[in-house]
């Protein structure tokens, strides 16, 4: 949020063009977004540090350790905005490729948290039903309707996720846990016994064994995770 809307406007823009964010909503009041947190749902906020009624800092604590990015026309707070645990800290004006870059920061931080909580909620076959992501083996497009995912887990329970993409499935999952191998299936490298250059096996205690192919499009990812994954 920017308590200016010229800067509030162009943010905005700067947000529009990363393919990694959504825009759930833009203040330039911080009142009026602290009153408001009971009904948003985001992973993210970016913040000035200098607004009226309060400033950037007294909102980020508010904001109960989500993730924030600060922007300032002044660097004598830099040291306040990290104390606060902050992803990064803009100095105005922004620029595009240093927004990219701390939003790229971001997106770590989410994707270590993402791993850590325990349950989390999707629509599916049987409702709303909440989710050990660390249970799930494989996600692959459903039979009936490329809309949904099929997910089958550790403990041989099966769920249909309802009208989710790829893409948003990717930016919950865990990032060195999880790996789109083809455009229609995702696996958790955690299960993977073996691997040659086209195929992938998977093994889990309850339901054996389970072979996917590598598409060429997502081979050279599969390894640089798996490397990362399990280097040293």
């Amino acid at each position: 949020m920017d308590d200016e809307l010229p800067g509030l406007t162009y943010l905005r823009r700067l947000c529009e063009q990363i393919p990694e964010l959504e825009v759930v909503k833009a203040f330039d009041n911080p009142l009026k977004l602290i009153e408001s947190l009971k009904d948003l749902e985001f992973d993210l906020c970016i913040l000035d540090i200098e607004m009226p009624y309060k400033n950037g800092l007294e909102v980020a604590i508010a904001l109960q350790h989500k993730p924030v990015i600060f922007t300032t026309a002044y660097k004598e707070y830099a040291a306040d905005a990290f104390d606060l645990n902050a992803v990064d800290y803009i100095r105005k004006p922004i620029d595009k490729t240093r927004l990219e870059s701390a939003v790229k920061k971001a997106l770590q931080i989410l994707g270590n948290e993402s791993g850590k909580k325990k349950l989390f909620q999707f629509n599916t076959d049987q409702g709303k039903s909440l989710v050990k992501l660390s249970d799930i083996v494989y996600i692959t497009s459903s039979d009936f309707d490329k809309r949904d995912k099929f997910v089958m887990f550790e403990n041989n329970q099966k769920l249909t996720f309802k009208n989710i993409s790829y893409d948003q499935l990717l930016s919950i999952l865990p990032k060195l846990d999880f790996c789109r191998i083809s455009k229609k299936e995702i696996i958790q490298l955690k299960f993977v016994k073996h691997f040659t250059s086209n195929q992938a096996t998977l093994e889990t205690r309850e339901n054996g064994t389970y072979n996917f192919q590598l598409s060429d499009i997502y081979k050279e990812n599969f390894l640089k995770l798996l490397s990362e994954k399990y280097k040293g």
